[in-house]
């Protein structure tokens, strides 16, 4: 019998752990307060309980200590899934994650795989403090050996989850915090599915005007904006991107070749960013097929601002449709 159930981002992100935890006694959650409280947006609730403190572990406010500690449990067999309670906290432990993390299962000629998965909530919108809100994923995108993911909705983050846990790669698990428990992002997540591949991106709305590109949060902006294009008459395609690195950019470039513009959309500070590297290889790839620039909706170049400024800072719809009335101008 079919298990489809309607869940919210956080839920499902809950079940997939959940699940990988029952399929593999190797798999290991770690991170500040993921045991008792759950962690601090509940992602962990009730699995210290179910699996024990061996399993679940509180550890102590030392980024670089978890990280740590997860290359040597992952050198000894087991499966680590690290949780960085937010974005902005996981520079402590940014040595090992570039220097040991990335860098042992080359260094080893493939003798030492690293099946680390590190969990990070990022993004804006929840009014936070400095430190709270940040969008640093291009940071490591950048670092061979390392493999990004950043999931927009329920489906993919029950089933991304579990694929990045079984993965013997190191990955990088970005979460849009501000989504994890909105309920106009729930969605209908069959356990019993056969899942789309973690590293390919998916085109989540077709249109035949321009192509919105994002990932993560960025994703319902998008969707949105053509939402309300389309009482414009104009026809937005909008691809989620799902894997940070390595970029699955063929559909982007297939999608640029139907429309002939594309809008590149994250809530990360535009300069040396992935919406840098998309306007690059679509216009190396795209060219001739290209009727205006491609351009892009991004946070500013500028420190995360105080919270009562998020709004002003973060993409939203309304630049996003300016951004299309712009490259239909050109």
């Amino acid at each position: 019998m079919t298990d489809i159930q309607k869940l919210t981002i956080g839920k499902a992100l809950n079940l997939g752990l959940r699940r990988a935890m029952e399929e593999d006694p190797k798999v290991l959650i770690m991170g500040e307060d993921v045991g008792k409280l759950g962690g601090v947006f509940r992602i962990t609730d009730g699995l210290q309980k179910d699996f024990g403190e061996q399993r679940v572990l509180d550890t102590p406010l030392a980024e670089s200590g978890i990280i740590g500690t997860a290359v040597g449990l992952a050198v000894r067999g087991f499966r680590p899934v690290c949780e960085i309670q937010f974005e902005g906290f996981i520079f402590p432990g940014f040595d090992q994650i570039s220097s040991q993390v990335a860098k042992l299962h080359y260094r080893t000629q493939g003798k030492i795989k690293m099946p680390i998965v590190i969990r990070v909530p990022f993004g804006g919108g929840i009014g936070a403090v400095e430190h709270h809100s940040e969008s640093p994923e291009s940071l490591f995108a950048h670092i061979p050996g390392l493999k990004v993911v950043s999931v927009s909705n329920a489906v993919d983050a029950y089933w991304g989850i579990q694929q990045a846990i079984k993965s013997d790669d190191p990955i990088l698990f970005f979460e849009p915090k501000k989504l994890y428990h909105s309920g106009a992002m729930k969605s209908e997540v069959d356990t019993d599915a056969t899942p789309d591949p973690l590293f390919k991106s998916r085109v989540v709305r077709e249109g035949t005007t321009a192509t919105v590109v994002a990932y993560g949060p960025s994703v319902k902006v998008a969707l949105d904006a053509a939402t309300a294009a389309e009482d414009e008459g104009k026809s937005l395609e909008v691809i989620d991107l799902r894997t940070l690195s390595p970029l699955d950019l063929e559909p982007v470039f297939e999608s640029v070749r139907k429309t002939g513009r594309l809008i590149a959309l994250s809530e990360a500070p535009s300069e040396s960013s992935l919406t840098s590297e998309i306007a690059a290889r679509v216009q190396q790839e795209c060219f001739y097929s290209l009727e205006a620039p491609v351009l892009r909706v991004t946070g500013f170049d500028t420190p995360y601002p105080p919270a009562k400024l998020e709004e002003h800072y973060l993409p939203d719809l309304d630049r996003v449709l300016h951004t299309v009335d712009r490259s239909l101008a050109w």
